[in-house]
């Protein structure tokens, strides 16, 4: 049965994503907001509502590590397994806005986060500070959207929303109704496949940092990875990036402010949280810069060497839970092969571009 309900929940996941991505569309065009603001916001927010519910839940029946490995475990799945899929499927173009503002943003976040947790322990005052930032954030990029004249972004309302019929107070209606049927489906699925899969993850002696890095994260990150996917097949490349930054930055200043804001003496961060897995997730928050830097867009090759990373993180994870020693020696050797391969490649192809430019 247990295999059963994580069946559905991908199911209705699925689903969600796509009615949630039809009404978000939707949205754009009858709001004259950008489809990245639309990724950024109604979107990222809304797929982040499994991490919100988790998190909350979780620092309130005493599972802290399950809380912070949630929220740290799905912005480093969210990068590096959602942005390599999403790649696979066609490469994806990244607005500038996102290097010039969004993507900065959430390296700062990160390590704010960071910095806050080194004394092992995210207070009341801390989480009231990310879950403010997260307001004013979100009221500053609307406002900014609602007011863009530039030609860039009037091209892409004529290229993107020619289509669409005059918007009426109807139509207006029926998306919104789509994007909230499309959250609620996100959050039942989610929640369906978390649950079986802590039980699976139990009944193999996995403990909960561990279960929240890796089963949490993925499970409460499947809106996103269905939502992204969704927006890629369908061209809705703005969407598919901006959710997925949108939902690193509702994690950070949302999910684990509001969690922290809420819950007496605020969270506990263990250790080992702060020696090794909040370093990981800044790494990957700065890592996001020189690959949307190249070219303002992520290759195939470039979705590969993410999920290629995730996949030795991961591994690494479980062979130290396991006591996999030799194992995580040789995912260990692995990663410090590819790194530098992957930083050689990157810097090869920045110079390349700079080449081509100048000419």
């Amino acid at each position: 049965m247990t295999w059963l309900w994580l069946a559905v929940g991908l199911v209705v996941l699925t689903a969600g994503a796509e009615v949630l991505v039809r009404g978000a569309v939707g949205l754009a065009a009858a709001a004259r907001i950008s489809p990245l603001v639309i990724g950024l916001t109604v979107v990222a927010f809304g797929t982040s509502a499994p991490e919100l519910v988790v998190s909350v839940r979780a620092t309130l029946t005493g599972q802290p590590e399950i809380a912070v490995g949630n929220v740290v475990g799905s912005n480093i799945f969210n990068v590096l397994v959602i942005l390599g899929l999403a790649a696979l499927i066609v490469p994806l173009r990244v607005d500038q806005q996102l290097v010039r503002l969004d993507v900065p943003l959430l390296i700062v976040v990160s390590l704010v986060v960071f910095a806050m947790c080194l004394g092992g322990r995210l207070d009341q005052f801390e989480g009231g500070i990310l879950a403010a930032a997260l307001v004013a954030y979100t009221v500053w990029l609307v406002r900014k959207s609602r007011r863009e004249n530039s030609a860039a972004v009037l091209g892409e309302y004529a290229t993107e929303f020619a289509e669409q019929t005059p918007s009426t107070p109807r139509r207006t209606l029926v998306f919104l109704t789509l994007v909230a049927a499309g959250l609620v489906m996100l959050v039942l699925g989610a929640d369906l496949f978390v649950d079986a899969a802590i039980t699976v993850a139990r009944g193999w002696g996995l403990s909960e940092m561990v279960i929240g890095l890796t089963l949490v994260a993925a499970g409460t990150s499947l809106p996103e990875v269905a939502t992204s996917l969704v927006a890629a097949c369908k061209g809705e490349r703005d969407i598919a990036v901006g959710n997925v930054v949108g939902s690193n930055l509702f994690n950070l200043m949302g999910v684990l402010g509001l969690a922290g804001l809420i819950t007496p003496g605020g969270i506990p961060i263990g250790a080992e949280a702060v020696a090794q897995d909040l370093p990981v997730m800044v790494l990957v928050a700065v890592a996001c810069l020189p690959v949307f830097l190249i070219g303002h867009a992520i290759e195939r090759w470039e979705g590969v060497v993410l999920l290629a990373f995730y996949g030795l993180y991961t591994t690494a994870l479980i062979c130290e839970a396991q006591g996999r020693e030799q194992t995580l020696q040789l995912v260990t050797q692995a990663a410090w092969v590819l790194g530098p391969l992957a930083v050689t490649a990157y810097v090869v192809t920045l110079v390349r571009q700079l080449r081509v430019r100048a000419a």
